[in-house]
């Protein structure tokens, strides 16, 4: 017992409560604000450009790229045209730009699965940036079918 003749244990529980009960507003307040930001923050899939509807797949001839210190890199690719594409894609700009890109690389660079998926995803990206016209895009992808370096 206290000095006053109440007992000790009555408030206790009381502040407990209180702690609980404040602990219990801050998560629910700050699980709210996440989801709700969440929410807000992600991309909606109305404003996602959709996907291309694919068309004919274009092999292309083998080409040799010199490399840095006299390896050569033997390159065979194919294209995938969309089905929006008004005739079937011209070979020679992704060419083009495929020597540009692995002229004079490293080979120890080009053996590296990870940086040759990189520089695939590039010139992907150079790729349909060549073949767009009037905003539509006429190549969804690249393939290689022939990858060899010596």
């Amino acid at each position: 017992m206290a000095k006053d003749g109440k007992p000790e244990t009555e408030e206790t529980p009381k502040k407990g409560k209180k702690k609980l009960i404040m602990i219990i507003a801050i998560a629910v307040v700050l699980l709210g604000g996440g989801a709700g930001g969440y929410l807000m923050l992600k991309p909606s899939s109305a404003t996602a450009e959709p996907e291309p509807e694919p068309g004919v797949v274009v092999p292309l001839d083998a080409i040799t790229i010199n490399l840095a210190d006299g390896h050569y890199l033997k390159l065979k690719l194919s294209l995938q045209a969309t089905a929006a594409a008004a005739e079937v894609p011209d070979g020679s700009k992704a060419l083009d730009i495929a020597i540009d890109l692995y002229s004079n690389r490293e080979m120890a660079e080009l053996m590296s699965n990870a940086e040759r998926e990189r520089l695939k995803t590039e010139l992907k990206e150079k790729i349909e940036k060549a073949y767009t016209v009037e905003k539509e895009k006429e190549i969804m992808d690249v393939y290689f079918t022939s990858f060899v370096i010596q």
